[in-house]
């Protein structure tokens, strides 16, 4: 791909996200996509200096992603694991520093906010760590390893009078935003239920190197660190639930399980959970480990039709011409059947909608790449992008209840005491 061509797809790709946003009751619901797409092209001299602590995976692909940005740019990197530090020193200039300690690294100063990519159980103190030092914070999600962490980022946040911002590249993303559209339009009726799943088939432990723990490498599979699918990847999910429903919810009940990598982790590689909002909608979440067949993915189900963002697809509900018990009689005067099976296995009355439905759109760019536009612009403004932390918040604060409702075997309500948060103002 030449630089011209480039710019013409990365051209499309924010065109298809105003486009998405500019529609009735979408800008009042995804706002903060509307400032990401309308950030400047900067000097080099004048982008936001972002530091780096986490170079593992996830933060060689924020970094990669930073890159691509019009306005913000890596100017430092640290991790206290040398074999990431030097996979993250391959992926930026030479100029940029490098450091083993993350406060080695603010106190160097030079920058301007922390982009922390690091386990979990640390992000609350990374943070804290960054507004006591003046600097704003970009933060991988879920936010904190409790709820009570959660609400602490946020007071920080709003003290200090820094952005904070959490790492939900969904609500950039231009085929979820062209869904919201066509919700908000009412193409598919009225939602009263999502059901969503991540289903993977992989132990999720990594191969322990020489010199480093089981608990550093693997830390995702032990409590004191992560809540496992919760944290990791239902957040994810919940957000968009919330998002879609416009509401949070009113409990959740739910059963974990570690029914297949009996290896000794602690969290559940097996979830199955229902959140329950307001007029008796709901969420179903499902995760496991041990079967792919149905991948990600979030079925935005309505009186009209079903919106699968993940899968870009919008389905229409197509009633049947004649009535299932009519249908069965046919079959059985056409001698296809000398019996009345009704809810046997050899006859299927209720078939699901197969239409191939319509495509909504994919961009060619990470919506990655464009919530850090938007944070650059929150950095150099001093305001937040309005909407985006209570939407953050909200969803960590529903993965880890959920994760107490399954360890609890009781239903959990909603919390009542959680830090208010006032949109569009600074933090």
């Amino acid at each position: 791909m030449t630089d011209h061509d480039f710019d013409l797809t990365r051209r499309s790709f924010i065109d298809r996200v105003l486009k998405a946003t500019a529609a009735i009751g979408v800008a009042s619901a995804a706002p903060w996509a509307v400032s990401a797409a309308g950030a400047a092209q900067l000097e080099t001299s004048d982008r936001v200096r972002l530091g780096v602590i986490g170079t593992g995976d996830r933060g060689r692909a924020l970094i990669q992603n930073i890159a691509k940005t019009r306005n913000c740019a890596v100017v430092s990197i640290c991790d206290n694991y040398a074999a990431n530090l030097a996979k993250g020193r391959a992926l930026v200039d030479a100029g940029v520093r490098a450091f083993a300690d993350h406060r080695a690294m603010i106190d160097a100063g030079g920058i301007d906010a922390l982009v922390i990519a690091t386990p979990l159980h640390v992000h609350a103190r990374h943070t804290a760590d960054g507004f006591a030092a003046g600097l704003h914070v970009w933060c991988e999600k879920a936010m904190a390893r409790t709820i009570a962490d959660c609400g602490t980022m946020v007071r920080q946040a709003r003290d200090s009078g820094k952005v904070l911002q959490i790492g939900h590249q969904r609500m950039f993303h231009p085929t979820y935003l062209n869904a919201l559209k066509r919700v908000k339009a009412g193409e598919i009726g009225t939602i009263t239920q999502i059901r969503a799943s991540w289903h993977r088939n992989n132990s999720w432990r990594r191969p322990v190197p020489e010199g480093v723990s089981d608990r550093q490498i693997n830390w995702r599979l032990y409590r004191d660190s992560s809540a496992g699918l919760m944290t990791e990847l239902a957040t994810h999910q919940l957000q968009v639930g919330n998002w879609f429903l416009d509401a949070v919810p009113t409990r959740v009940m739910g059963s974990g399980s570690i029914c297949f990598w009996k290896d000794g982790r602690e969290v559940y590689d097996h979830v199955a959970l229902i959140y329950e909002y307001s007029g008796g909608r709901k969420v179903i979440y499902t995760s496991l480990l041990n079967n792919a067949r149905y991948g990600c993915e979030e079925q935005i189900q309505g009186s009209k039709g079903t919106i699968e963002p993940e899968l870009g697809r919008i389905f229409m509900e197509v009633p049947p011409k004649t009535l299932a018990l009519q249908r069965m009689q046919a079959d059985v005067k056409r001698g296809q059947k000398r019996a009345i099976p009704i809810g046997g296995a050899t006859w299927f009355p209720e078939l699901p909608v197969t239409t191939p439905g319509e495509p909504l759109g994919w961009g060619e760019y990470s919506e990655t790449m464009l919530q850090f536009e938007g944070f650059a612009e929150a950095v150099r403004s001093g305001r937040p992008l309005p909407g985006l932390l209570a939407q953050a918040y909200h969803a960590s604060v529903a993965s880890l209840l959920g994760e107490e409702a399954m360890i609890s075997g009781e239903a959990k309500p909603w919390p009542a005491s959680l830090v208010a948060i006032q949109e569009g103002a600074p933090s």
